[in-house]
C-alpha cells in the first residue's frame, strides 16, 4: 500500500528522532538502509554536514552493500571535493549495477563541477533512459545548459520537466528566467496561460504572469493576474506587493497602500512597504501622512538611503531648503558616490544661495558619473556667481564636446564672453544660438540682464527677429 504524503513525512520525522535519540544515548539502533539514506540526505539539504557523514558512517556499518547509501557517500564525497574516490566507488557500482541511472546523475554531478557540462548533459541523457523520474533530469539538463548560456536549451529543458511534473515550481521559475532573460515577454505569457489552463490553481504561476504583464506595462492585466495569486494563496507576499506596484503605476493610490498594508500584516513591516505607502499618500496630497511613513522607513532602516532622498525631496517641495539639506546629508553620508544625490545637494544649496557648497555638489555629481546637461549648465552658472568665468567656460565646452547643438550652452557662452570684452566671440556665439533656438533668449535676460540690455544684442536679436 503506498503510503500519503503526510503519512510518508511522519514516518521520516520518527525516523530521525529515533536516530537523534541513538546518537544522545550511545545506543546502537537498526534502521533499514532506505531509513539511513532518507536521514543522511534530509541532514545534507539542512546544511550540517557533520551530522549526514555520521548517519552515513553508520549506515554503511549496517548495510555495507547497500548500493543507495554507497551512492549517498559518492554525494558527500564530490561535495567535498574528493572526486577521485568519488569515481572509483562509481565504477564500483557500475559493474554491478550497469543501468542504475543514480551513477550516471552523480557522473553528470562530477562533469559539471569540472565545468564539463556538455559531458554532463551526455551523462544525463544516459539517465533518462532508465530512470523512472525524468522531471528531475530534465530539470539537472537544464541547469547544464543555464551553465553554458544557452538559455534557448536550457529553456526547452525545464519546459519538459514541468510536462513531467506540474508542481515543480523551481522549474517552473527557471523557465521564466529563460524566457525574461531573452526578453521573450510574450512568449512567456503564451506558456504561462497554457500552464494556467492545466493548472488554474497554481499561485506561482498566475504571479509570474502579472510580472510578464507588468514589464510589458499592461497593468490592468498585471493586476488582474496578481488578483488571482492572492486569492488562491493568501499569504502570497510577493503577490501583494507587486500587485501593489501594478495599482501605483495606475494612480489607483489608495488601493496601492492598502495591498501594501497587507504585506505588513503577513509579515514583519518592511522599510520598502512604508516608503511606497509614502509616495502613495503624498501623490494623493496628504502630505502629512507621507512624511509619517517616510519616518517610519528611516526608522526601520536608517541605512535606507532612498528614503532619507524621500524626505529631502518632500522638504524640497515645501521649500523647506534647510531641513532638505540636511536630509541630503544623510543620504549622501550612505552613499557619497550617488550622483544623484550629489546633483540634489548642488540644487539646495544653490536655492541658499551657498555657491561655494553647490559648485562642490555638481563637481561631485559629475566625478560620480553625472552628465546630464543640467549639471553642466548649473555647474557653469555657479562658477559664474563666483567670478571664476575660466572655469564656468572650460566646463560649458565640455558639455559642447557632448551636446554640441544645444542652445542653452550657447546664450550662456554669449554672456561669458561678453564679461571677459571678447565681442566677436560673443556675437558669433549670439548669432549661433538665435539659429538653433530663437526663443531661448531670455537665457540671456535671466542670466546676464546687463548683457540683455546691450543695443547692439537687442539689434542682433530683433535682426533675428524678422
Amino acid at each position: 500500500m503506498n503510503m500519503s504524503h503526510n503519512e510518508e513525512e511522519e514516518e521520516n520525522n520518527l525516523s530521525l528522532s529515533k536516530f537523534e535519540s541513538m546518537l544522545k544515548t550511545n545506543k546502537v539502533f537498526f534502521f533499514d538502509s532506505e531509513e539511513f539514506e532518507d536521514i543522511v540526505l534530509h541532514y545534507m539539504d539542512t546544511g550540517r554536514i557533520n551530522l549526514a557523514k555520521k548517519a552515513l558512517r553508520l549506515g554503511l556499518e549496517q548495510h555495507p552493500k547497500s548500493t543507495g547509501l554507497k551512492l549517498v557517500h559518492v554525494e558527500i564525497l564530490i561535495y567535498d571535493d574528493k572526486i577521485e574516490q568519488a569515481e572509483k566507488i562509481l565504477n564500483e557500482i557500475a559493474l554491478l549495477e550497469p543501468t542504475n541511472e543514480e551513477v550516471f546523475i552523480q557522473r553528470a554531478n562530477i562533469c559539471s563541477k569540472r565545468d564539463q557540462h556538455e559531458k554532463a548533459i551526455e551523462h544525463l541523457n544516459n539517465a533518462l533512459r532508465y530512470t523512472d523520474d525524468e522531471a528531475d533530469i530534465y530539470s539537472m539538463i537544464g541547469m547544464e545548459y543555464l551553465f553554458m548560456d544557452n538559455l534557448e536549451l536550457a529553456k526547452d529543458n525545464f519546459i519538459l520537466c514541468l510536462e513531467n511534473d506540474e508542481e515543480d515550481y523551481s522549474a517552473l521559475y527557471n523557465v521564466v528566467y529563460c524566457f525574461d532573460f531573452l526578453d521573450q515577454n510574450k512568449e512567456a505569457i503564451v506558456y504561462l496561460e497554457k500552464f494556467i489552463d492545466k493548472n488554474p490553481y497554481s499561485e506561482v504561476a498566475w504571479h509570474q504572469l502579472g510580472r510578464q504583464f507588468y514589464a510589458l506595462k499592461e497593468y490592468e492585466k498585471a493586476v488582474w493576474a496578481f488578483d488571482y495569486a492572492c486569492l488562491i494563496d493568501e499569504g502570497f507576499l510577493g503577490a501583494f506587493l507587486e500587485k501593489a506596484k501594478s495599482l501605483e503605476k495606475l494612480k489607483r493610490y489608495q488601493e496601492a497602500i492598502d495591498c501594501y498594508n497587507i504585506t505588513i500584516e503577513l509579515d514583519d513591516p518592511t522599510s520598502f512597504a512604508f516608503l511606497r505607502i509614502g509616495k502613495c499618500y503624498e501623490k494623493l496630497g496628504n502630505k502629512e501622512q507621507a512624511l509619517n511613513f517616510y519616518l517610519k522607513t528611516v526608522h526601520e532602516d536608517p541605512l535606507l538611503d532612498k528614503a532619507w532622498l524621500a524626505i529631502t525631496d518632500f522638504y524640497i517641495s515645501e521649500k523647506n531648503y534647510q531641513k532638505s539639506l540636511y536630509y541630503i546629508n544623510k543620504a549622501i553620508g550612505i552613499d557619497g558616490e550617488n550622483s544623484l544625490y550629489w546633483r540634489r545637494y548642488a540644487n539646495i544649496n544653490q536655492y541658499l544661495n551657498f555657491f561655494e557648497e553647490a559648485e562642490e555638489g555638481y563637481r561631485k555629481a559629475f566625478e560620480n558619473g553625472d552628465i546630464e546637461l543640467d549639471n553642466f549648465l548649473c555647474w557653469s552658472d555657479v562658477l559664474y556667481v563666483l567670478g571664476e568665468v575660466n572655469a564656468a567656460f572650460e566646463i560649458l565646452n565640455q558639455a559642447k564636446e557632448l551636446y554640441p547643438n544645444e542652445s542653452e550652452i550657447q546664450y550662456r557662452m554669449v554672456g561669458l564672453y561678453y564679461n571677459i570684452d571678447e565681442e566677436f566671440n560673443a556675437i558669433e556665439a549670439l548669432n549661433l544660438a538665435l539659429i538653433t533656438d530663437f526663443h531661448k533668449n531670455y537665457i540671456l535676460k535671466d542670466l546676464f540682464p546687463h548683457v540683455w540690455e546691450s543695443k547692439n544684442v537687442q539689434k542682433i536679436i530683433k535682426n533675428h527677429n524678422i
